[in-house]
């Protein structure tokens, strides 16, 4: 869900300008309302004003002439207005997630008359590196969108990102973010989504609630700290013994991780799995050592993958967007080239798939 923030009048009256200009009301070269103008039209102090036309100036929208007065540039719009190419670079091609959320970004982009670029990091620094380098020396697409490369650990790419800001080319990260950057995000709620399924567990009855959680992407943190939440805000203690953090080699081999995972959820009713590829790994490891699920231990995951319905037990679960993410980041990202001072953030909000993989043990 999309949290609406007021605006300051001085983007207010920013957007004006630029609509203006997008309406084709005032024209490249064409002279701007003066300042006081502005401020009588607007009702809004001088200060107000100057601060809009900074704000476009640093966007290449206008530019002041010493003694002449503040005209219209939008070499910014006119050269992107060129551009009919969109770049969209995510970390995997295949399987889980992936195939549906693509579907949804090139769905929109074409039907927008944009032809798609589509690249792929595998989820690692250097390809990412070698990925941006060439869309910023190549410098011929209108717009960027990118799933982020591990974004809970230092990045050494932020350099590269900030270039593109710099040529005013509109970027859009998808599914997390780089906390050091001021790029927007579309994604999945992932503080709601650790505490909606965490308060799920606790209302079935579990109080001793162990976490599997992703060490080296954000979501991983962010989920863990709506898991916090929900047991702070229910008196339960967390404890650090329950508590597993892996990272994506680990994810990748998670048979090595077996014993890990059997010592972390000794003495657990329920487990919060990261996603539905770790619950689904988690079922075959218990399975494998005779624990069973509900019985003994209830697991959940996130994404409503097809894994989730692929065992022998159906994994409750909290879908991922997919599809309508992909949809919606296009859009924003369309809106962004169009408008520079639209606010593209946006988070689904989290809804919980009930499956065969929790059992209730008492109504608190």
């Amino acid at each position: 869900m999309k949290t609406e923030k007021s605006v300051p009048k001085y983007a207010e009256l920013a957007r004006w300008i630029n609509e203006q200009i997008q309406e084709k009301k005032m024209n490249a070269g064409q002279k701007l309302y003066s300042e006081n103008e502005l401020r009588e039209m607007f009702g809004v102090s001088r200060q107000t004003v100057r601060r809009a036309i900074g704000l476009l100036e640093q966007e290449g929208i206008l530019r002041r002439v010493r003694g002449s007065g503040t005209y219209i540039n939008d070499n910014r719009q006119v050269n992107l207005a060129k551009r009919m190419r969109i770049s969209v670079v995510t970390t995997y091609v295949d399987g889980y997630i992936f195939p549906r959320m693509i579907r949804g970004i090139e769905n929109v982009l074409l039907e927008g008359g944009y032809s798609v670029q589509i690249a792929f990091t595998n989820n690692q620094h250097g390809r990412e590196r070698t990925i941006l380098e060439d869309i910023i020396r190549r410098d011929e697409v209108a717009g960027i969108v990118v799933e982020t490369t591990k974004s809970a650990i230092p990045n050494p790419n932020l350099s590269l990102y900030r270039k593109i800001m710099e040529r005013r080319i509109p970027i859009l990260f998808l599914n997390s973010f780089y906390p050091a950057l001021s790029i927007p995000h579309v994604s999945l709620n992932d503080h709601m989504v650790g505490y909606e399924m965490t308060k799920y567990l606790i209302r079935m009855g579990h109080t001793k609630i162990g976490g599997i959680f992703k060490l080296d992407d954000l979501q991983g943190q962010i989920r863990c700290s709506g898991f916090a939440d929900a047991m702070y805000e229910s008196g339960l203690e967390i404890a650090d013994r329950n508590v597993l953090w892996l990272d994506t080699e680990d994810v990748r081999h998670m048979e090595k991780q077996a014993g890990r995972i059997l010592e972390r959820a000794a003495g657990c009713t329920a487990l919060f799995c990261y996603n539905d590829e770790v619950a689904y790994a988690v079922l075959d490891i218990f399975k494998k050592t005779g624990i069973r699920v509900p019985d003994d231990i209830s697991v959940v995951g996130v994404d409503d993958a097809n894994l989730a319905t692929l065992g022998d037990v159906g994994i409750t679960t909290i879908p991922h967007p997919m599809e309508q993410l992909g949809h919606k980041a296009s859009e924003n990202l369309l809106r962004m080239i169009r408008d520079p001072f639209f606010d593209a953030n946006y988070e689904f909000e989290a809804r919980i798939v009930e499956r065969d993989s929790v059992r209730r043990l008492h109504v608190r």
